[in-house]
């Protein structure tokens, strides 16, 4: 969750869209963004930005990262406010991320990152595994 003045909420959404996009170009995964629309956002987000992965075995897109601005919806539920400047109380915005679906990236990464070898582990990720591909 983000807590943002609302002169910030658009700012602070397209920070965290950047945010999902640099973790799926570092893992090497091609990738698409859809803006939701009113019917397929949440009850209580005013803007939702899916993340998705083609699945080549399930032959589809699948969602791997979500990231929302929910306006004054949480704020006001949680009596989120601040002062302004001329002393008047004003309710901060909300936004929330999901960062990446675990599930989803790593069969997005096996499934992508196939060789006739093995399965070629992405750079970014080799410090942490300690190894470059699986056999």
């Amino acid at each position: 969750m983000r807590i943002e003045h609302p002169s910030n909420t658009a700012n602070a959404l397209e920070e965290m869209m950047e945010h999902v996009k640099g973790l799926l170009e570092k893992l090497g995964l091609q990738f698409r963004i859809l803006r939701l629309c009113g019917g397929d956002t949440g009850f209580a987000a005013a803007m939702t930005y899916d993340f998705e992965v083609y699945s080549a075995a399930q032959q589809k897109w699948l969602e791997v990262s979500s990231v929302s601005r929910f306006d004054t919806f949480q704020a006001n539920r949680l009596k989120l406010r601040f002062k302004t400047a001329d002393k008047k109380t004003q309710l901060a915005h909300t936004l929330n991320g999901s960062a990446l679906a675990l599930p989803r990236i790593m069969a997005s990464l096996m499934e992508n990152h196939q060789t006739a070898d093995g399965i070629a582990i992405p750079e970014i990720l080799q410090p942490f595994t300690g190894f470059s591909k699986i056999d």
